[in-house]
């Protein structure tokens, strides 16, 4: 089937993307990997920032200016405001497409508090916002006749003569390979956090597929060293505890029951506050004893009943244990906005990084900037399939892909490829976590590159073509190594700590790297990384250079 506008990925982005992107006339198009319900959009459960008064403008400046606090010096200002005046039309638009947000008794949308801002201006339902979200736009889609391409793993993109012609994916109820001629694509297919397997508040798929695909492709990736730690997560479970609990008066407290962090400072700052006590020997609790059961129950339903049925501990009356984990990725595909370098190919979402959250994102940004960037991207991709024809198809490209996936069902294997996935996300926690150094970081350099040589003797135990996990993981965990490396080698690049990226050996900001560091695949499996300007720190130093 050829489409107008294929999107990749079933999150928020996605979604307004692909709502975006549709016509009464046109074909549009989501591929998901896996279930459309199943998205870290759907887990984001606190909230969504944004002035509601389209007018305030000191409000709104107030919004852009502690988002590009946040970002540490790497935030782009251009994106930020603009996602940040966009956000009081995107609360409109939700709303009227059905999105039900907590109000007060006048109709007014309710405000709640997060980290790194200055006033309360996240919206939220519950502490379920990412999925009550999710539902509406999905709604939305199939009542637009957006065809859902579900269960399908995209292998690779073709192009001619830089354009995008089309989306290379394997159909996974069958292993086909199968080609989707499409006019422009937007990638969309969330971050890569889930490398941190064990570790990570994100389904241990979200391996960076997307990020792979685009170094295959010669694009850019731009701060991969940045990967946001969520400062509480179920101990046993990873489970993601929503800002939320902390922004309606929730403690964190140590063993010793002191209170040692404010608990709504920057996510890099509290969880490295975590860390240090558990490395002290102490364990951490979010204490939510001192709120009253019916706004624990009222604001904190899905906590309330996670908590009970994950640790056997009601959070009304009881301490619930935490840890810092793996959660949001700043880094990803380089993008102008939502432009990439291939023409009719964008980019959106947590797959993209386009300067909005810089070197750590404040919490209620991520699904703001999805949805605002969604929106563009599906705007862009419309205007460009409406002006261009399809373009052929790179069969070549296709049979490499055939091929591949041919070797990796044809030999027997003696590796455990899940036990590599899982060590993996070891030896990432502790070597390229919270805390990092370069000893740290070539011992994980070391450890990825010995899994990147075993990779080519990955094959299938079970040789059947029917929906066969087993073709994925093995592909997922080539990605994710690839991307792994990414991650270390921009580490070991950064030579200073600056927003969730933290080396113990360089402490200190250094003005000198205020700049984001870029990624390029110079051939199969060698990768270049180097400082990208910043065009501000540059028109500074050309300055003084010439006075």
């Amino acid at each position: 089937m050829m489409y107008d506008v294929i999107i990749i990925g079933g999150g928020v982005a996605g979604l307004m993307a692909a709502i975006e992107a549709k016509t009464d006339t046109n074909r549009v198009a989501i591929m998901t990997k896996g279930n459309i319900f199943k998205s870290n959009s759907a887990l984001a459960s606190g909230g969504i920032n944004a002035v509601l008064d389209a007018n305030d403008s000191g409000a709104i400046e107030q919004h852009i200016d502690d988002t590009l606090n946040g970002a540490y010096g790497l935030g782009d200002k251009k994106a930020i405001s603009y996602m940040c005046e966009r956000a009081p039309k995107i609360i409109k638009k939700l709303v009227d497409l059905g999105v039900q947000f907590d109000q007060d008794k006048q109709g007014h949308i309710l405000q709640r508090g997060f980290g790194g801002t200055r006033s309360k201006r996240t919206c939220f339902v519950g502490d379920k916002t990412g999925a009550e979200i999710t539902q509406v736009l999905i709604k939305t889609a199939k009542n637009m006749g957006i065809k859902f391409l579900v269960n399908h793993f995209v292998m690779n993109l073709t192009t001619l003569n830089h354009k995008i012609s089309g989306v290379v994916a394997i159909r996974r109820f069958d292993s086909s390979v199968v080609v989707y001629p499409a006019k422009s694509v937007i990638l969309a297919g969330g971050g890569y956090a889930g490398i941190y397997r064990g570790y990570s508040t994100n389904a241990q798929d979200y391996t960076g597929d997307l990020l792979a695909v685009a170094l295959r492709m010669g694009l850019h990736l731009k701060d991969m060293e940045f990967v946001q730690f969520h400062p509480t997560g179920f101990v046993k479970t990873n489970y993601l505890v929503s800002e939320a609990a902390r922004g309606e008066g929730g403690y964190l407290i140590n063993s010793d029951g002191k209170r040692f962090v404010d608990e709504l400072g920057a996510r890099d700052v509290v969880s490295r506050a975590i860390m240090n006590q558990i490395e002290n020997g102490k364990e951490v609790f979010l204490d939510l004893r001192h709120l009253s059961k019916a706004l624990i129950e009222t604001k904190l339903p899905s906590l309330y009943k996670t908590a009970y049925m994950q640790a056997g501990i009601d959070i009304s009356q009881e301490l619930l244990p935490i840890k810092p984990v793996a959660h949001y990725t700043m880094g990803g595909i380089e993008t102008d906005m939502v432009n990439t370098d291939i023409d009719g190919l964008f980019a959106c979402g947590e797959c993209a990084s386009n300067g909005v959250h810089g070197a750590n994102r404040l919490g209620g940004n991520s699904l703001l900037e999805g949805i605002v960037f969604g929106e563009m991207s599906g705007k862009k991709a419309l205007m460009y399939s409406e002006a261009k024809d399809f373009l052929p198809i790179d069969y070549s490209k296709v049979i490499k892909d055939i091929k591949l996936v041919d070797h990796i069902f044809d030999s027997d294997t003696t590796k455990n490829f899940n036990a590599m996935r899982v060590s993996l996300g070891k030896v990432m926690f502790e070597n390229v976590g919270i805390k990092r150094d370069e000893n740290g970081l070539v011992k994980a350099y070391d450890y990825i590159s010995y899994l990147r040589s075993e990779v080519p003797t990955l094959h299938c135990v079970n040789k059947e073509r029917s929906n066969n996990v087993e073709l994925i993981a093995i592909l997922e965990l080539r990605n994710a190594l690839e991307i792994a490396e990414a991650v270390i080698l921009s580490a070991l690049k950064r030579r200073e700590s600056r927003g969730s990226h933290y080396r113990i050996d360089f402490p200190q900001n250094d003005d000198n790297e205020q700049q984001n560091i870029v990624v390029k695949e110079l051939s199969k499996g060698q990768l270049r990384v180097w400082f990208k300007e910043n065009p501000l720190l540059y028109k500074i130093r050309k300055w003084f250079s010439h006075h």
